[in-house]
């Protein structure tokens, strides 16, 4: 949004965040920089997930194993 000349107020605004979190979160970074990080937690939430429903199927085939059900 701040590639097509929008001020960080109307960023902020449009994104419903203020100045100091918008600072915090993207200060210094490029647009394409923050893409990225975007891209990134998206990805690490996803890989999350898939390893507690690992972690999850392993804890279920120890009991299985075990005979515990």
């Amino acid at each position: 949004m701040l590639g097509t000349g929008a001020t960080i107020g109307q960023v902020c605004q449009r994104l419903g965040v203020s100045e100091p979190t918008f600072h915090r979160q993207y200060g210094g970074m490029k647009g394409s920089d923050a893409k990225r990080l975007k891209e990134l937690e998206q990805e690490n939430a996803r890989l999350k997930k898939l390893v507690a429903n690992q972690a999850l199927d392993m804890e279920i085939l120890k009991e299985a194993a075990q005979g515990n059900w």
